[in-house]
């Protein structure tokens, strides 16, 4: 089986975590490298896709520098989403020609990663046809938006751990007036790692790697 390498970053700058995507995108590109899953959280701020709305940010881009928040365009699909601590969000930079050359088997394979991991904290999520994500009982519990190059995928999925869903009332949430959820609210009190190690076996069970957190330490910090 194929080896990936799961990396817990912590918290880090929603710009320095996309820089960090782009520079291992290109080295999977070239062949280098080896497939990983970035684990992180990033501190507040709003990201705008390539088929975002400007309608759907609801307060100006001076009342967010005066709360705190970041704006960024960026380049996955998708519209505006929220960003924040307590969020655990995963950037899985894959070569999908180890895997399969479908982007929807992709994202429907990203689906399948939260929806297996939350199943161990007793939380029973679901797909909706017509939107991409994680629900429960209609309301959105994980985010998702991709970018794929060359077969070589960015961005991810975003998980409400103990988000503070006040957060998302600035926005629409990806264009869809819905409300989100979180583990939280849900009344999971699941440890951070514990979530991470989830996510990790998961992710490696549905993309067919090695088995990930079963007998050696499932996360790898980056070298400092």
């Amino acid at each position: 089986m194929r080896k990936l390498a799961v990396r817990d970053l912590g918290l880090m700058p929603y710009r320095e975590a996309w820089a960090l995507q782009r520079e291992l995108a290109e080295q999977r590109k070239r062949g280098e490298g080896a497939d990983q899953l970035l684990l992180l959280e990033h501190p507040h701020v709003l990201t705008l896709g390539r088929n975002a709305h400007t309608e759907n940010l609801l307060v100006s881009p001076e009342r967010l520098a005066g709360l705190g928040i970041d704006l960024v365009e960026i380049d996955r699909g998708g519209d505006i989403t929220y960003h924040g601590p307590g969020q655990i969000v995963g950037y899985p930079v894959v070569d999908l020609r180890g895997w399969k050359r479908d982007v929807v088997a992709y994202i429907r394979g990203l689906e399948d990663v939260v929806l297996r991991a939350l199943r161990r904290f007793g939380v029973t999520g679901a797909r909706d046809a017509s939107a991409t994500g994680v629900w429960v009982e209609g309301a959105k519990i994980c985010a998702m938006g991709v970018h794929i190059s060359r077969w070589v995928t960015t961005h991810g999925f975003a998980l409400n751990w103990t988000t503070d869903l006040r957060f998302f009332e600035y926005i629409v949430p990806c264009g869809l007036r819905r409300p989100v959820t979180s583990m939280e609210k849900l009344g999971v009190r699941a440890e951070r790692g514990a979530v991470l190690e989830a996510l990790a076996a998961a992710f490696a069970e549905v993309f067919e790697y090695e088995p990930a957190g079963l007998g050696e330490p499932a996360l790898a910090r980056p070298p400092a």
